[in-house]
């Protein structure tokens, strides 16, 4: 019995693991994975209440997690951020028969975002961060080293529509013998449905963090961003996997504050 209950562990840590390499950038709008290279400005702050449900259902086995983060913005100078963003984590995977749980503090991220060009509504960004071992790997609430990665950014501004790309390499440097060289792609659209609300998908792809499987992760969000004042919004949105080894669903939603 301890055996198997310890598979459901492994099986339920996996899972999380993904969907926080997948949450998606500690920048990015909610509910969007991907980023844009959009920068506060001077002197500025954003703060944001983020917060993911997934439910995964695997052969007998079901995963459940939830995911909870804030994350401050500040900006340096108009074209470079520095954001630090905060996790807390729970999981929680059953078959009927065993049950195995975890929940506390994930790791801390700290990234800088450089928007490096910017011209007729065309925009670059680089965007380098890490993050800092402060969950416990035991509890499958952290990596257990530090990781690192590099996403480009590109935005496309075209009257009352956006575009946004993010290709990225993640260093997923782990005590618990997954992948450690990943990659990502994943491309974002917006349209001003009113003054105050838009409309926004998402999709991407990934390299599988579990070396027992070829097959990547790859989601499709659908979502809206209403904005009852100018420097506040609400996102909230559905994420989907379109393979097994992405999250069936999760609801995605978080309050965006900026000063």
């Amino acid at each position: 019995m301890r055996k198997r209950t310890f598979v459901l562990g492994i099986s339920a840590v996996t899972t999380v693991l993904s969907a926080l390499i997948f949450a998606g950038s500690a920048a990015a709008a909610t509910p969007l994975v991907t980023d844009d290279t959009g920068t506060q400005g001077k002197g500025k702050f954003q703060v944001e209440l983020f917060g993911e449900y997934g439910h995964d259902k695997e052969e007998r086995v079901t995963n459940k997690n939830s995911d909870l983060s804030a994350t401050l913005t500040y900006g340096v100078i108009d074209p470079i951020d520095i954001v630090i963003s905060a996790p807390y984590q729970a999981w929680r995977s059953d078959d009927s028969e065993n049950v195995a749980k975890g929940d506390g503090i994930g790791d801390l991220a700290i990234e800088a975002k450089w928007r490096v060009y910017d011209k007729e509504g065309l925009s670059v960004a680089v965007k380098p961060g890490f993050t800092i071992p402060t969950g416990d790997e035991g509890e499958g609430l952290g990596a257990g080293r530090i990781t690192y990665y590099l996403y480009f950014i590109a935005s496309k501004e075209i009257d009352t529509k956006s575009f946004h790309i993010n290709l990225a390499y993640i260093r997923n440097d782990n005590t618990m013998d997954e992948r450690k060289d990943m990659w990502h792609a994943s491309f974002a659209a917006t349209v001003n449905l009113l003054k105050n609300l838009k409309l926004v998908g998402d999709v991407g792809i990934e390299t599988n963090p579990d070396r027992s499987s070829t097959t990547p992760p790859v989601y499709v969000l659908g979502g809206l961003i209403y904005s009852p004042r100018e420097n506040w919004d609400i996102g909230l949105g559905v994420k989907g996997g379109l393979t097994h080894s992405e999250t069936d669903i999760a609801l995605r939603g978080g309050i965006t504050f900026r000063f």
